[in-house]
């Protein structure tokens, strides 16, 4: 049995794991699925003061109260920020980082230095310290079933989750393996430019996925798959 932490994306929750956790969890491995503050179940404790810093102490109290070691850490999307921040601190307990067509930052940056200028306005432009969710369909949803699995569970998420800088003191890096993940199904694709960087880097392991930005909603099978390859 090995453990899997699978941190979600923007706008989303543990709930948006639930097809690929359960498929891991049936063949004998313990998965946590963490909600991170202010979102999913824990929609009711959003607040300006919300930053990536607490999505990052909301997963690392998952490894210490958990007393996890081994782990395989997952990131969808915005949830590439957050690993890699834990796994900065907490690399000894990190058996591999899965980014699952997810940002890879680097030190100083924050996940609005990664947009294109379209996708930085989006974030930056809007009032208040509510950003709310892009459209589904944006990101290559179109299947109806899927559409409506997802329809009013994703919230808005706090500004400062996207514009707070990452500080990285390389540790991160010290974790044995790297997985990168694309959704090559859809464009244009914000997670193109980290695919082809992770492909090129003989220090990554490579997959693709012919499907669009929620592969564990729509091939949690397949997902499993390449997840399994690293236990």
């Amino acid at each position: 049995m090995k453990t899997f932490v699978l941190v979600h994306g923007a706008w989303g929750g543990s709930w948006m794991w639930a097809r690929l956790a359960g498929i891991l969890r049936a063949a004998g491995h313990e998965v946590f699925t963490p909600s991170l503050t202010g979102i999913g179940e824990r929609s009711h404790l959003a607040s300006p003061k919300i930053d990536l810093a607490t999505h990052l102490a909301d997963v690392l109290n998952v490894f210490k109260y958990e007393g996890l070691s081994e782990a395989i850490l997952v990131g969808h999307s915005y949830g590439g920020m957050v690993i890699t921040g834990v796994a900065d601190q907490a690399a000894d307990r990190i058996r591999a980082l899965v980014y699952l067509d997810a940002f890879v930052p680097k030190d100083g940056e924050a996940l609005v230095d990664l947009l294109s200028p379209e996708g930085r306005a989006a974030i930056l432009s809007g009032k208040g310290w509510k950003v709310p969710p892009r459209a589904p369909q944006m990101q290559g949803m179109s299947d109806p079933q899927e559409l409506a699995w997802i329809e009013g569970r994703r919230d808005f998420q706090p500004r400062k989750t996207f514009t707070q800088p990452l500080a990285l003191t390389g540790r991160h890096l010290e974790v044995p393996t790297r997985v990168y993940v694309f959704s090559s199904g859809y464009a244009p694709s914000s997670f193109a430019g980290f695919a082809e960087q992770a492909r090129a880097d003989t220090g990554w392991r490579y997959h693709e996925l012919p499907t669009h930005h929620y592969p564990q909603i729509s091939m949690p099978q397949e997902t499993s798959e390449i997840l399994l390859r690293y236990v």
